[in-house]
């Protein structure tokens, strides 16, 4: 299983490195079997799973929850768990306990937190003196929407750019082995990308950071929300209501089950 020293050797060498989100077993074990790098249990999972309108209503209790059962289906993927909101704000007595259970009792490898300010930098040192490793993500953070006033391309004005920039300098400093870059101009994704020695993940950061990440429903067309950054794989959305329809129509016109479907099937004796 890759670790963080491979991961930086990633970057040293070039290679490309991909993050794909998972959410419980089967997604595990299919990111899994498609080779990905890293798999993040995102708290996008509040959108995609639970169907929350943002990422602020997840607990601890449900990434713990989606991480036990992805590293079930994925037990030889690095995992990274995201900390949800409010789990590292208040004290560091309470980060630093946070994140030692998505470790401990989620299995997962390193934990994910947002933001660059001071409090930030705090949370990452605590973590990483735990001996926890950290990935950190700047730019559009979806936890502080209510700040940002939405979902909006950060980083576009020059003083955005310089203090995001500072940020990620910062971030590094502080003990994170990686950082996620969110909605930024590529150029800024390019100058952060080229201004660390740890590697950067982009989604929405264009084509010059170390790796890529994209949510998994995204990439199978699950969700109807397809923003400019996302690429369907497939489309899911369409497929999958087509296939129970099939089913509902089969049932309701007494096609389904056929006796090919039926344990010892009545078998209508000739006249």
């Amino acid at each position: 299983m890759k670790n963080v020293k491979t991961f930086k050797k990633m970057k040293k060498d070039s290679q490309k490195i991909v993050m794909v989100t998972a959410y419980d077993y089967p997604s595990g074990k299919f990111v899994q079997e498609a080779g990905v790098d890293i798999i993040l249990i995102g708290d996008s999972l509040g959108m995609v799973i639970l169907g929350y309108e943002d990422t602020l209503k997840v607990t601890l209790e449900d990434i713990l929850h989606h991480t036990k059962a992805v590293k079930r289906g994925a037990e030889n993927t690095f995992i990274v768990a995201d900390m949800p909101f409010m789990t590292y704000n208040l004290s560091i007595e309470q980060t630093k306990v946070n994140a030692a259970l998505l470790i401990t009792e989620g299995g997962a490898n390193s934990v994910k937190l947002e933001g660059g300010k001071p409090s930030r930098l705090d949370a990452i040192r605590a973590i990483v003196d735990c001996e926890i490793p950290v990935v950190a993500h700047l730019g559009l953070t979806p936890q502080s929407i209510n700040v940002l006033g939405g979902y909006r391309v950060q980083g576009k004005n020059k003083v955005e750019f310089n203090e995001i920039l500072d940020q990620a300098k910062e971030i590094e400093k502080a003990g994170a082995f990686m950082l996620v870059l969110e909605g930024i101009p590529e150029e800024l994704g390019k100058k952060i990308s080229e201004s660390l020695s740890i590697p950067t993940i982009g989604i929405g950061a264009g084509k010059f950071t170390d790796g890529q990440v994209l949510v998994y429903h995204d990439i199978l067309g699950m969700t109807d929300f397809k923003p400019k950054f996302v690429k369907r794989y497939a489309v899911l959305n369409k497929d999958i209501p087509i296939s129970i329809k099939h089913f509902v129509a089969e049932v309701k016109d007494r096609n389904f089950p056929s006796e090919e479907y039926i344990y010892n099937p009545i078998i209508k004796e000739e006249k």
